[in-house]
């Protein structure tokens, strides 16, 4: 069964988790399904950094007003038959810090629902969880994948299932960034040598992501013998 809404969230800061969230969405783009990334991350803005165009309104004005979703949302060119649009956060101090607030989170929350509704999937890029946005994205979704680099993973990964559980959540994954192997993976993935997304580019990147795919959405994509790619749910 896959999931319809999900949190990618990270332990620490700058483990990967925007990038991870990126090539999720584009893969499952690729293979026909539409797909929503919403932003959570206000202070990093790193999905605005992969994001072409204006952005205008952004997430977080989205979350203070009662302006159709459809107006922040930029859609990504896939080599697929799905649609891939992204909402990312890009505002001044002055709007992050209202966007923040409690009554915007909850706008937050109404936001993934509202995604929901129109796409095949909602992915949303988390920050470590200590903002009110944060804890919105956590508790709006179907499941949570909890990122974090090799090198952090040890000392980040148990603080961070400690501050979900202070929510009321448990990730259901743990994805390691930048490794083959760590014993404290349900799924790694390496580093990627080209721009993203690296999916569209590159085939190491097309299995690692599948596999993230299958651990954590239960969709599960194979290759086929001619190059091509299929998705079907995991039973």
């Amino acid at each position: 069964m896959s999931l319809d809404t999900y949190a990618f969230v990270g332990a620490a800061g700058g483990v990967g988790t925007t990038r991870l969230t990126l090539e999720t969405a584009t893969l499952l783009a690729g293979e026909g399904h539409d797909v929503a990334v919403l932003d959570a991350a206000y202070a990093t803005q790193g999905l605005a950094d992969l994001t072409s165009g204006r952005l205008d309104p952004d997430v977080t004005a989205l979350c203070l007003d009662d302006t159709p979703l459809e107006q922040g949302l930029v859609d990504r060119d896939v080599d697929g038959a799905g649609r891939l649009a992204v909402c990312p956060a890009r505002a001044p101090f002055e709007r992050l810090a209202r966007a923040k607030s409690p009554a915007a989170a909850e706008a937050f929350e109404r936001r993934v629902g509202e995604a929901a509704r129109a796409f095949d999937h909602v992915l949303v890029d988390t920050p470590p969880v200590a903002a009110n946005q944060a804890v919105s994205a956590v508790t709006a979704v179907d499941g949570i994948a909890l990122v974090c680099d090799a090198p952090r993973a040890e000392a980040a990964v148990p603080r961070m299932i400690d501050r979900l559980s202070d929510v009321g959540v448990e990730p259901s994954v743990t994805v390691v960034t930048r490794t083959d192997d760590h014993p404290d993976a349900d799924v790694t993935v390496p580093e990627f040598d080209v721009v993203p997304p690296a999916v569209e580019a590159d085939d190491a990147a097309v299995e690692a992501v599948a596999a993230v795919l299958e651990e954590t959405l239960g969709v599960k994509i194979e290759r086929e013998e001619r190059g091509w790619l299929r998705s079907r749910l995991r039973p």
